[in-house]
């Protein structure tokens, strides 16, 4: 493994930890639940992340801009018909898949060109901007968790 892959699974695993503790003891109560009508709720914010490990990540991974793992639906991000057991393992799946893509890439494979919203971009540079979605998209969770334990402080009863 190059250099520069190890440091993408460095950084993975990084966010991957973060994820971790900011998600510790979630409640299924907790999901849907936003701070204003206009916010994103966890579920939402799931969703998004499940999507990008299993989807986006790794169509930059594969250089197929068209790869959606079979079953995939088209529907996936903040779909109320996910069980929060299914979404939980498709995130576990998910994250696995990143980590054993990140670890199959060289240093020529990081030179590629991928596809990107804003245009085509160098593997490596658009496998960072993903794995820093994740960091980003972390501290959603952690600001909405954040709000839900000051309310809990207040109602002890609130969303259990």
């Amino acid at each position: 493994m190059s250099e520069k892959s190890e440091s993408l699974k460095a950084l993975a695993n990084l966010a991957f930890g973060r994820f971790d503790n900011t998600m510790k003891d979630l409640k299924e109560s907790e999901i849907d639940w936003k701070p204003v009508e206009e916010a994103n709720n966890i579920r939402w914010i799931l969703t998004h992340l499940s999507q990008q490990w299993n989807v986006g990540v790794q169509r930059t991974i594969k250089g197929d801009n068209n790869y959606k793992p079979v079953g995939w639906p088209d529907d996936y991000v903040g779909s109320k018909s996910i069980t929060f057991t299914n979404l939980m393992a498709d995130l576990a799946q998910g994250r696995n898949t990143v980590l054993e893509g990140l670890g199959k890439l060289n240093a020529a494979d990081l030179l590629d060109e991928v596809q990107s919203p804003s245009g085509p971009v160098k593997r490596y540079d658009r496998l960072m901007r993903q794995i820093s979605e994740l960091i980003h998209h972390e501290g959603q969770i952690a600001y909405i968790r954040g709000a839900i334990m000051r309310k809990r402080q207040k109602n002890s009863h609130f969303l259990m």
